[in-house]
């Protein structure tokens, strides 16, 4: 399919097409009449999605989402909210254009992902992109002209990850503090830039990407700054890592928030930042960063095209935990093909892989240390708990997934840092039991999910929930503890807008 598009148009939320000749816009009335939903439910979705983007100058109603229908093509950021939307709805990426809606102006250097592969345009690039984040933020709304890419369009600019760079020159040491020579950034900052990092992630891991995503974003364009000095070729190649990792943490909580164009953009910045740093592991992680959306959004071919290519880029570099996380990873992929065996030969070398991790004496960097027994516990869980769905609603491989997903919210019981972990495994455990056709256990955990998720922002955990939900409520709607579940989460999880 195509790429969703947003242009800078601010605008109001009304259409800025001529009425002459305007005739029924057919593409956009398919989706919504196998959407199933109604027009108020249409509105209600775009104007919470509004929010949670910061425009909230944006109030659309029913007789809105009619003229819409009836040939009227609204202003940004519309036409992406309702590709959003309907993406999230079928599971798959419904562009646009597919919408019979306008397609904006792109600018290659805002909007693409086919970035040249070098340290000055990466470092420009990282800086335009957080410098506008930043300020279109502050003005009401993300409206930049952002594209959402998938398949190919996606995969062969990933692909030249592997390409090496130019050769690098003589590395000279790091110069003394003498008061000549010597870099504008000393070892002791840098270290205190490498700390800032590790506490952003934490405070992510605690509370949810939709609390800090600004001070990250901010932390970022400071370090593009720093790049833009004259530093010596070791610093240098520090200072590329803490952007990769800040650019990798902004996509991140961009994801965690429901920003997907804007996170995938991140991604991508973060490879090419963390190709110049020369840092292999860490380009294989943005890429299961990567992967992990593409999955989320129903394209699970592509997300093992870029698991197969971190793989491949880092397998004779990468620790135990990273190549049990990317095998993991490959496993979620599988499973939302439908390929059991493929899936769980994966599992297998996700655990034996695990199993090495004890071995290793050497520090292992932050950014992996989130891969722990209970995450790896959680991520074979989804990958059974997945294969189910995709064979039916097998009650086999929910059988499969109960164990290692009941293991998973046990040891996450107790870890006061991965909060917004726990909620989803919590709502993971619902989803297990309404598969084995176990409503009242169901009920509980979900209720425990929501419990965590008003101490995380987090609209991924909160749609997660919604979502569960409203399958206890479709196939056994007729019981007193799902009737109260649904009062629960009207109370303690109404729909408001996410900080971003």
């Amino acid at each position: 399919m195509g790429a969703f598009q947003v242009d800078g148009n601010g605008g109001g939320n009304s259409g800025g097409s001529t009425h002459a000749d305007k005739r029924p816009n057919e593409l956009l009335g398919s989706w919504f009449t196998r959407s199933g939903w109604s027009k108020g439910e249409l509105a209600r979705q775009v104007n919470r999605r509004a929010r949670q983007m910061g425009a909230a100058h944006i109030s659309t109603d029913t007789s809105r989402v009619r003229r819409w229908l009836d040939g009227e093509n609204p202003r940004e950021p519309i036409p992406r909210i309702l590709s959003e939307l309907f993406s999230e709805r079928f599971g798959c990426v419904v562009a646009v254009e597919d919408l019979g809606l306008r397609t904006a102006h792109q600018s290659p250097s805002v909007s693409g992902i086919d970035l040249p592969w070098t340290g000055p345009q990466t470092v420009a690039l990282i800086g335009e992109f957080s410098r506008s984040d930043l300020m279109l933020a502050r003005r009401g709304f993300l409206g930049s002209s952002l594209a959402l890419s998938a398949g190919p369009a996606l995969i062969e600019p990933m692909q030249r990850w592997l390409v090496p760079g130019p050769t690098a020159p003589r590395e000279e040491p790091e110069p003394q503090s003498t008061g000549r020579g010597r870099s504008r950034l000393s070892r002791p900052e840098l270290d205190l830039l490498e700390a800032t990092t590790v506490m952003f992630r934490t405070w992510d891991a605690q509370c949810g990407g939709g609390l800090r995503r600004k001070a990250v974003v901010g932390q970022l364009h400071e370090v593009t700054d720093l790049l833009q000095e004259p530093q010596t070729g070791p610093t240098t190649r520090r200072l590329f890592k803490v952007a990769a990792e800040l650019a990798e943490l902004a996509g991140w909580m961009s994801y965690d928030v429901g920003l997907q164009p804007t996170a995938q953009k991140y991604f991508v910045l973060a490879l090419h930042a963390a190709k110049e740093a020369g840092d292999k592991p860490l380009g294989s992680f943005i890429l299961s960063s990567m992967s992990r959306q593409m999955i989320h959004l129903g394209r699970p071919d592509d997300a093992l095209e870029l698991i197969h290519l971190a793989q491949y880029g880092s397998r004779d570099c990468a620790g135990p935990r990273t190549q049990a996380m990317l095998y993991a990873m490959e496993a979620r992929a599988y499973a939302n093909m439908g390929q059991p065996g493929k899936c769980k030969r994966a599992v297998r070398m996700a655990e034996a892989t695990f199993g090495d991790v004890a071995d290793i004496d050497e520090p292992e960097p932050d950014w992996i240390r989130f891969f722990s027994e209970g995450e790896l516990y959680a991520e074979n869980a989804h990958s059974y708990r997945d294969l189910a769905y995709a064979a039916g609603r097998s009650p086999v491989y929910a059988a499969d997934a109960e164990p290692l997903m009941r293991k998973a919210v046990e040891l996450f019981a107790v870890d006061d840092v991965h909060q917004r972990s726990y909620a989803l495994n919590l709502i993971g455990m619902a989803s297990v039991h309404l598969l084995r056709r176990e409503p009242e256990p169901g009920a509980v955990m979900a209720r425990r999910s929501m419990e965590i998720a008003r101490k995380v922002r987090s609209e991924r955990v909160n749609t997660r929930i919604r979502k569960t939900v409203d399958t206890a409520v479709r196939d056994f709607g007729g019981l007193a503890e799902i009737t109260e579940l649904t009062d629960h989460l009207a109370t303690h999880l109404p729909e408001t807008a996410e900080a971003v």
